[in-house]
């Protein structure tokens, strides 16, 4: 590092540019996904707590804008989420029940849009297994703060 350089320089970056584009927030992603589940789904009343659980379980992939959504018409991105998605988060391993219940979580979205947001199938599915318990946030409760025992 030079000792007089700017410090525009001296971190890597050229003076005037931004560091890099600011990612979505969480909540601005859940309100499209929650619009999704609305209007192209018809769920008046979304399962706030099952839709946190399939964002979480999509991890930093919600982000990316190639893995934000599912290509339905792959047959690798299908059975992609079969064994990581319905087989390990899920635990169905009955190939007749994953298939069905995917095919039943896409067509519910709409074969027609292109671009179904992986959170929003996730939820389907498991709607369609019937396992939103498995996939559901816990609620948690606040932690009560521990007594220490009193000496005497």
């Amino acid at each position: 590092m030079r000792p007089n350089a700017p410090p525009s320089i001296t971190r890597g970056r050229v003076p005037g540019s931004s560091k890099r584009p600011p990612q979505r927030p969480k909540e601005q992603l859940m309100e499209k996904y929650v619009a999704d589940l609305k209007e192209k789904v018809g769920e008046a009343r979304p399962d706030m707590a099952l839709l946190e659980g399939a964002v979480k379980a999509c991890g930093p992939a919600i982000y990316k804008s190639d893995s934000a959504t599912v290509a339905a018409s792959s047959k690798d991105e299908m059975a992609r989420i079969k064994k990581t998605f319905i087989a390990k988060k899920l635990g169905v391993t009955d190939e007749a029940k994953a298939d069905a219940a995917l095919a039943e979580a896409i067509e519910k979205y709409g074969r027609s849009v292109r671009a179904k947001h992986r959170p929003v199938v996730y939820y389907l599915v498991a709607k369609a297994l019937r396992k939103e318990s498995e996939l559901a946030a816990p609620k948690t409760e606040p932690a009560s703060p521990k007594k220490k025992p009193v000496k005497g």
